[in-house]
């Protein structure tokens, strides 16, 4: 059994892939970037940071399991939109254009502390404003990094995919399996059919 420092239902449903057994507990941290902190570093600090927040609440020694994914355009973060108005400015940004998603899953366990980070390079079509105006009303892209959900109605959006599709999700599975064999924590047994 481990915690999930996350109240996403995509991040639980593919934890179940790994067949983890695991309770979610959502976090709340401060998650504003510091002065000049680059995306890669404000990824990794605030995945760490999730799941320092839930380990410091646990009683148990349970592994605690924190994530966090960014979208970086230009260098820049794109976390999730504020409201409609910065959710459309997102998309338009994005459109036809290449970014980078960046995971970052971290795993605190005692006093130990592991991290690992997940870079993908994604490629939207050219979006038309209609579009992207019909995308926002169905709620999708309110709470998801750049204003879209890859496992979603915005895969029309997506040419291309370099990387990752679990962590362009928000939780890469391999970088996470990799974590979680290294804490000894047991995986989902493939065996023989």
């Amino acid at each position: 059994m481990i915690l999930l420092a996350s109240a996403s239902p995509r991040r639980r449903e593919l934890l179940n892939q790994l067949g983890v057994p695991h309770r979610a507990v959502p976090v709340d941290i401060d998650e504003t970037p510091l002065p000049g902190e680059p995306v890669e570093a404000l990824v990794c600090r605030l995945a760490l940071d999730k799941a320092r927040a839930l380990a410091a609440k646990t009683v148990a020694e349970l592994p605690v399991l924190g994530a966090d994914t960014l979208i970086s355009l230009d260098g820049r973060p794109l976390g999730k939109p504020a409201d409609r108005a910065d959710g459309m400015a997102m998309l338009a940004q994005l459109s036809g254009r290449e970014h980078e998603v960046l995971s970052a899953v971290a795993l605190v366990v005692g006093g130990r502390e592991a991290l690992r980070l997940n870079r993908n390079r994604v490629r939207f079509r050219e979006l038309e404003p209609a579009e992207c105006a019909a995308y926002w009303t169905t709620g999708e892209p309110a709470d998801k990094a750049g204003a879209y959900a890859i496992q979603g109605r915005a895969a029309m959006f997506v040419s291309r995919l370099e990387g990752s599709y679990t962590g362009v999700m928000g939780l890469p599975l391999f970088e996470t399996s990799e974590l979680l064999r290294e804490a000894g924590v047991a995986l989902l047994e493939l065996g023989d059919s």
